[in-house]
């Protein structure tokens, strides 16, 4: 039943932060893979965040199809490395959510350039792509470590109250000696 919840509540969290509005580029998605990988296990890292954004793009409407794949891939990707960190210390936590934004980043905005026509076919071309795209990486970076921690927060505070509870409920239930 906790999984079942747990899933549950990443989707809808999820959901909720692409479909509200927001800044560019500052959504949970990053943050539900790594709550995902963490609690959930290795398959739902991948699949909570991938059913999140097929979703969501279901409403908000889908674009260009190789940038599209892009997006996805780059998800699953950081998906991938949130499963690294089911053992690891939140510092290191940080750390890998930090690199999961810069590889979204460097993925997506190498689609962009690839697949456009907005940027020349040249090194150029390339380095014009990814400058035109830190605000979205500094967005990114703000939104993806300002989630993490609150949804890594919650979950950990969350299962201490439910420890909590256990333990009290079962000396509740311990038979009294006379």
């Amino acid at each position: 039943m906790k999984t079942l919840l747990s899933i549950l509540g990443l989707i809808g969290v999820g959901l909720l932060g692409r479909l509200a509005p927001h800044p560019p580029n500052t959504t949970p998605v990053t943050a539900i893979a790594f709550a995902a990988g963490k609690y959930v296990g290795p398959l739902w890292a991948v699949a909570i965040p991938l059913i999140v954004m097929l979703a969501a793009d279901l409403v908000i409407g889908f674009y260009d199809w190789k940038v599209l794949v892009s997006v996805y891939a780059s998800v699953a990707m950081i998906g991938g490395v949130s499963i690294f960190a089911r053992r690891m210390k939140p510092a290191i936590v940080l750390l890998l959510v930090m690199a999961s934004s810069i590889l979204f980043f460097l993925v997506t905005n190498f689609a962009v350039w690839a697949a456009s026509t907005w940027y020349p076919s040249t090194l150029e071309g390339l380095i014009a792509s990814y400058v035109a795209g830190l605000p979205f990486l500094r967005n990114m970076f703000i939104g993806d470590l300002f989630y993490a921690a609150s949804l890594l927060g919650a979950f950990e505070w969350a299962f201490a109250m439910l420890q909590k509870w256990q333990a009290r409920n079962a000396s509740l239930a311990e038979p009294v000696s006379t």
